[in-house]
This record gives C-alpha cells, sequence and structure tokens, in this order.
C-alpha cells in the first residue's frame, strides 16, 4: 500500500514576527546590527497599489544574517540615513526588483549591487517565476500566500500581514545561492549579471504626452467632442486621486468616464441618471465632474483631440502589413527566429530582447544592413551584450526578407 504524502505545511519565520519598527531611534538601533552583519541583505518593499494614488512604500522588509529581520513602517519615519549609510556597498537580493526599486529610492536607497530572483527563475526558464513558486520549486518550502494585494497603507497592520512580510525576505539568501549555482551551471550567470547590473540605473517609464489616452474603452469613441470629455474627466480624476492620494479607478472607473463621453449628458441632473455616476460614492463628487464635462463641451472645437495621438511609438504589429509590409515580413521573419532561440536557451522571448526593441529594428533598419549596423543599434538602445551576441545573427538574417510578390494564378 503506498505511504500517503503528507501535506506541505507553511512556514513560520525561524525568529518569529518582529514588531514593525516605527521610531528614527528604533530604525538606528537595528541599522547598528545591520551594518555588522554578514553577507547580502534580503530587500522587499509593500506597496498600496490599487489603493493608493502613490507607488511609495508602506512597509520595508530586510534581513541579513547576523542582524535578523526588520519590518520598517516608512510612515512613520523621515530620517533614513542610518539605514543607507549601514546598506551602503552590500550586496541586495530582491525579488522583482524593477517594481521595488521605485519607491527604495524615494526614500535614498539605491544599491551598489544586486541580485534579482524572479529574473534569474526567467533566465533558467522556470514557468512559474512568483517568489512562492520559486522557493517551493527550489528550496522544497511553502510561503503565506494572500496578502499581497491588501492594502497595506492601512494601520494598524494585521499579524498575518507581518507575518507574510517576514517570510518574504526569510529564504532570499537561500534561494539566490541555488539559483547562482544553477545559472552558472547553465553557462548563464555572466548574463545574468549584465541584467543585475541594467537593474541599477532602473527608472520606471513616464507617463507621456497624453496619459488620458490610455482610458480603457477609449477605442469605441470616434468624434473630438467625445474625447475632449474623456480628456477633462481623465485630468480631474487624476487631480483628484493626487491630491487625497486615492487610486484614480476608486475615485471614477474608467467605464464611467467612457460612459458620459458616450452619452455627453447636457445637464448634471443628466449625468446623475447615468448608472456609472448614479452611486453614492458618486453624487458628492457630481458636481466636479459636471464642471469638467461641461468645460469640455463648451470649449471650441478646434481645440478638441483628434483620434490619434500624439505617436509614442510605432503602430500596433497587426497593421504592419497594410502600414509597412516590407517590415511585416521582416518582423515575422525575425520572430520566428527568436521563437526558435528561446527554446534553443530556454529563455523567454521578452528575455531575450525587449519586443520593442524588436520591432523598431524591423520597421526601420539601418540603411546598409550588416551585423556590425545591428549591433551598433541594439548596443545603443539599450540591449545587454549577451542579448546582442545572441540575436545579432536573427537579425542580419531578419532584416534582409522581403515580400514575395503576388503573381496571378
Amino acid at each position: 500500500m503506498d505511504t500517503p504524502v503528507e501535506p506541505k505545511r507553511e512556514r513560520e519565520p525561524r525568529d518569529g514576527v518582529p514588531e514593525p519598527i516605527t521610531t528614527t531611534a528604533q530604525l538606528e538601533t537595528y541599522c547598528t546590527l545591520l551594518a555588522a552583519g554578514r553577507g547580502p541583505v534580503a530587500l522587499d518593499a509593500e506597496r498600496a497599489s490599487g489603493f493608493r494614488y502613490s507607488q511609495r512604500a508602506y512597509l520595508i522588509q530586510i534581513r541579513r544574517e547576523g542582524a535578523g529581520t526588520a519590518l520598517i513602517d516608512p510612515i512613520t519615519i523621515d530620517d533614513f540615513s542610518s539605514l543607507i549609510q549601514a546598506l551602503e556597498g552590500v550586496p541586495w537580493i530582491l525579488h522583482a526588483a524593477s517594481q521595488d526599486l521605485p519607491c527604495l529610492n524615494e526614500i535614498g536607497l539605491y544599491p551598489s549591487s544586486l541580485f534579482d530572483t524572479e529574473l534569474a527563475g526567467r533566465l533558467l526558464g522556470r514557468e512559474r517565476v512568483s517568489l512562492g513558486a520559486l522557493v517551493e520549486s527550489e528550496l522544497g518550502e511553502i510561503l503565506e500566500k494572500g496578502h499581497g494585494a491588501t492594502d497595506w497603507s492601512l494601520r494598524p497592520l494585521t499579524k498575518a500581514q507581518l507575518r507574510y512580510a517576514a517570510l518574504d525576505v526569510e529564504l532570499l539568501v537561500e534561494l539566490m545561492d541555488v539559483l547562482q549555482a544553477e545559472l552558472t551551471t547553465a553557462g548563464k550567470s555572466l548574463w545574468a549579471k549584465q541584467e543585475f547590473d541594467a537593474l541599477l540605473t532602473f527608472r520606471p517609464k513616464d507617463r507621456g504626452e497624453e496619459p488620458w489616452r490610455r482610458t480603457s474603452g477609449i477605442h469605441k469613441l470616434r468624434k473630438g467632442q467625445q474625447l475632449a470629455v474623456v480628456r477633462a474627466l481623465w485630468t480631474a480624476r487624476d487631480l483628484t486621486a493626487q491630491r487625497e492620494d486615492i487610486a484614480p479607478g476608486r475615485i471614477l472607473p474608467d467605464a464611467a468616464i467612457v460612459a458620459a463621453a458616450t452619452e455627453l449628458p447636457t445637464t448634471s441632473d443628466d449625468l446623475g441618471k447615468l448608472p456609472a455616476f448614479a452611486g453614492r460614492g458618486q453624487t458628492r463628487r457630481r458636481q466636479q465632474w459636471w464642471s469638467a464635462i461641461s468645460d469640455a463641451l463648451g470649449s471650441p472645437a478646434d481645440t478638441w483631440p483628434i483620434s490619434s495621438g500624439p505617436s509614442e511609438g510605432l503602430p500596433p504589429p497587426r497593421t504592419w502589413v497594410n502600414k509597412n509590409p516590407e517590415a511585416s515580413v521582416r518582423l515575422e521573419a525575425v520572430r520566428e527566429g527568436l521563437r526558435e532561440l528561446s527554446e534553443r536557451v530556454q529563455v523567454p522571448v521578452e528575455n531575450l530582447l525587449t519586443p520593442e526593441l524588436a520591432r523598431r529594428l524591423c520597421w526601420e533598419p539601418p540603411p546598409d544592413v550588416t551585423t556590425e549596423s545591428i549591433v551598433e543599434f541594439l548596443r545603443a538602445n539599450g540591449a545587454r551584450e549577451w542579448q546582442i551576441q545572441l540575436t545579432n545573427s536573427i537579425f542580419a538574417a531578419g532584416l534582409l526578407a522581403t515580400a514575395v510578390p503576388m503573381t496571378d494564378a
């Protein structure tokens, strides 16, 4: 008879769940231990995405051998100089570093070197690269789940939240050690180092010239007056969201903005009859929304937005066959080459090279397509050396592909 398999139990923090550090004095005490610790430091940050407008950190988790785990409440501390000093020159370990670096930079924390466990998992071809999935597959442990999307700006934080937060840095050092060994075995350690070094200067993209054009559902609207209403409502909502530090979608959903632009109400009462504006939460703001709409409706037609805004990139690839047929053929050839390469080296296509960069090169290749010109383009646009080495021959072949002329049967 088969022996029943004992279910895996969720891990408890080995040192228990520490109380949050809430004062500068407490932080300085911990930082004395942190500076005297050994090895790299594991870091994580919890934001309140979906609840707050800002992307600031509402909890920072740190663990280092010899110092233990600390849960730092950054909203009650205004001096992080002791933490900045304690981390100077110490290697960082993060999971999905691009998500946490901006909010850590905001309080003056910048790594001198780092290891990203999520990115390492991608380079190793792992299908599931969440922290929980990697900890389970690589270390055989199960982490607490279910609190990542909670509102971390609320106080007090629950014991369950604090436990979850402490576990997020509990095993990062061990996970890094395993992944680093696997990268070395796979011959990918240099690839990883170049990727990690690139993250040291990571900065999130700005919102562009007309961020209101990314309103969900805006593609249904074609008239300039409708777009003027979208722009006005989006701007009014964004200003309110910034002022009150509430996620814009919680103040007024995109669907409500599109509904108002579709119906073009002529009075505040008409606006209130729209289902999206009839709820209690919208009643107190209705005059604010109506003011924005009436301003848009009363504005001269020559100030209304046009249906296609300023170009912030290339056309969608699905339109290339009509807009630029030769580029469409080049892109398909390059995509096929990248797919084959991805399967061979076990790295996702998007990590071999950013899709945007591949499209740009296919849309308008160098006048003289040579290995040198391709390498120069890729390097000038931020591609890492390992990416250039692997992909330049694919572009050299793909950029020379041309459409086969149609012939009569």
